[in-house]
């Protein structure tokens, strides 16, 4: 049997988060402190105060990931090993990280450029995103095509039950009500600033793919199931190519969940804000145990589970 670290991805911030684990443990402090020293600004006061610069993805992204290696560092110091890594999207730098194959300090300046990137290929207000509640694949795609398959894509497989589609606001808006009327159970338009993991991601993709190339990339110490695939990278060369085409493409969570599962895995620890991945994981099987840590309450009852 195995353990898989799993790693919140965007939409999990909340104002706050992570000042209970840097008031009371010298690992996770040392994280932020690290955080705050490489990108040049306080990221922990962003964190930490009602700071509305926390809801920008520029910003959300390093958040977020500063967040999750300052649990990982902990549950690393108190002796919990993974046998695998994987995250939702900006989740998976934190598994590089994790797996050792990125360093935090160049990761965290990384993420706050990709955040950046994906707020500037598509103006704030002409891309959309909406879940679609219990909607087969084939019938969303469906809808999608009689839309326009060029301006409104599938972007998360998120969970049985849970696929996202993003586009142009224009069709996002068309295909809303067509999804109602194919079946699905509800659409829920998500607040989130952008198409991500869509083509229309493109020029994003492309600027990240010119500083990927000035990163120090290392061997792997554990594998990472990345969410482009679901499958694990094969080396430090998947890794530039992988997270370029990560941020256009659509995200396959649920099918990630499910290969680790295949893999032995039987416990998931989620680290960071919120526990949306361990609700997720939860929905593809109820036979593996999936606890979240973000505070000392989350710690106290993860720690007394595992």
């Amino acid at each position: 049997m195995a353990t898989a670290f799993i790693f919140s991805g965007q939409g999990a911030q909340q104002n706050g988060m992570g000042k209970e684990l840097y008031d009371s443990f010298p690992v996770c402090k040392e994280v932020f402190d690290k955080a705050d020293e490489a990108l040049g600004f306080e990221i922990s006061k962003i964190c930490f105060e009602d700071d509305n610069r926390l809801n920008e993805t520029e910003y959300t992204q390093p958040a977020i990931l500063t967040m999750s290696v300052a649990v990982l560092r902990l549950m690393e110091e108190k002796g919990f090993k993974a046998d695998y890594a994987a995250g939702l999207s900006l989740g998976e730098y934190s598994a590089l990280v994790a797996a050792g194959v990125l360093s935090f300090e160049e990761a965290v300046v990384l993420v706050r450029k990709r955040g950046r990137f994906m707020t500037e290929a598509v103006p704030v207000g002409v891309g959309a995103m909406s879940a679609v509640i219990n909607l087969e694949a084939e019938k969303i795609q469906a809808a999608l095509n009689s839309v326009n398959p060029e301006r409104v894509f599938i972007a998360n497989y998120n969970c049985p039950g849970q696929i996202a589609i993003a586009g142009f606001a224009e069709e996002v808006a068309k295909a809303e009500p067509l999804l109602t009327e194919a079946g699905a159970k509800r659409v829920v338009r998500l607040n989130v600033s952008g198409p991500f993991h869509t083509p229309l991601l493109k020029p994003a993709s492309d600027r990240l793919n010119a500083e990927l190339q000035n990163i120090a990339i290392n061997d792997f110490k554990i594998p990472v199931i990345s969410n482009l695939t679901a499958e694990a990278y094969k080396g430090r060369e998947d890794v530039i190519p992988t997270l370029t085409k990560q941020v256009m493409s659509s995200v396959k969570w649920e099918q990630t969940v499910g290969n680790l599962i295949d893999s032995g895995v039987d416990t998931f620890i989620e680290m960071g804000p919120g526990k949306t991945l361990t609700s997720f994981v939860k929905k593809v099987s109820r036979q593996v145990k999936a606890v979240n840590i973000e505070d000392l309450k989350t710690l106290d009852k993860a720690l007394g589970g595992l």
